[in-house]
């Protein structure tokens, strides 16, 4: 434990100083938030505001995690130190492809930003190779656990390729969605990691847990800023960037069914969207007043300290029970 608290700390540290380094580089160049005209109003105000704060989690975690690597070698620990690239090269590629995303929109001022074909290509490539990974250089099977009964249940290699990339890829889009309110995807996201950290631990992953608390680490940095009123947002660099650190770490642990237990705010953050576009489709009404959901409760009066306080209570309770029936 004493690794992983010491990384978490100097990674924390580390983001707060990437945060005042920064975050006035992207206000010097206006690379501020573009907010929706039929969004809440109380967002306007926010426009203008530095974001691809993500960058800054990148960046800690490059540092922390090599220097992670650099001292695990030192010490004859090679095979846990290779294992933390694996997990670190899926992370920073979806983060680099928000990146790219986020800067042919914001600094470019491309307002279509990256192809959405080109977007979701990157992101399944990406996917495709840390599943053949997974399965074909770290040997760890197919077995998945099921929470609650305990036990893993073998799953056949030609539906569980499939079913791994689809949860990194539903995983991704449901932090993304979730990113929209001041702290809230860094927030729910900080339980999450935090959740599957502590299972790395119970289970002996120590590659997860030392990764996990890098993240942690960089993701509360992060937070110092990001709470309201932020100072800066994350972007799609960060938000895609969070999602492949939650679905990495779970398929590391044969635990991606979890995530629909642990993760239920960003589940749920994704099927109010298709809820509202199907019944949209159908009827011309809506069924929610906007749609990420969290929008809904804010259009019914909640304010964004609120949202993002019982968002975060609820994914800490249920990553309680996480713990509790695996």
């Amino acid at each position: 434990m004493k690794i992983e608290i010491t990384l978490l700390l100097v990674s924390f540290f580390v983001t707060v100083i990437l945060g005042m380094i920064i975050i006035p580089i992207l206000r010097k160049f206006k690379v501020g938030q573009i907010e929706r005209e039929d969004g809440p109003k109380s967002h306007l105000k926010k426009q203008g505001t530095p974001t691809m704060g993500g960058i800054m989690m990148i960046i800690a975690m490059l540092i922390i995690v090599t220097g992670a690597y650099i001292y695990l070698s030192a010490t004859n620990q090679g095979n846990l130190a290779n294992n933390l690239i694996p997990i670190l090269i899926l992370t920073i590629g979806f983060g680099v492809i928000g990146f790219i995303d986020d800067f042919k929109k914001l600094v470019l001022k491309n307002t279509k930003g990256l192809k959405p074909s080109y977007k979701m290509l990157g992101l399944l490539i990406i996917s495709v190779a840390y599943v053949i990974y997974l399965i074909y250089g770290l040997h760890i099977g197919t077995d998945t656990y099921i929470p609650i009964i305990k036990e893993y249940i073998d799953i056949p290699i030609y539906i569980y390729i499939p079913f791994a990339i689809l949860v990194i890829l539903g995983t991704t889009n449901a932090v993304n969605l979730t990113d929209g309110i001041d702290g809230l995807a860094a927030s729910v996201s900080t339980c999450i990691i935090t959740c599957l950290t502590i299972i790395g631990i119970i289970f002996g992953h120590q590659e997860i847990s030392i990764f996990g608390s890098c993240v942690i680490g960089a993701v509360l940095g992060f937070l110092m800023f990001n709470l309201h009123p932020a100072k800066v947002f994350m972007g799609d660099t960060g938000s895609l960037l969070l999602g492949g650190v939650i679905s990495a770490m779970a398929l590391y642990l044969k635990m991606p069914l979890l995530l629909i237990i642990i993760a239920l705010v960003p589940v749920l953050e994704t099927i109010s969207v298709i809820i509202q576009v199907a019944y949209f489709k159908k009827t011309g009404k809506r069924v929610f007043k906007m749609t990420p959901i969290h929008h809904h409760f804010e259009l019914s009066g909640w304010k964004e300290n609120k949202v993002v306080a019982v968002f975060t209570l609820l994914t800490l309770m249920l990553c309680i029970i996480g713990l509790v029936i695996i």
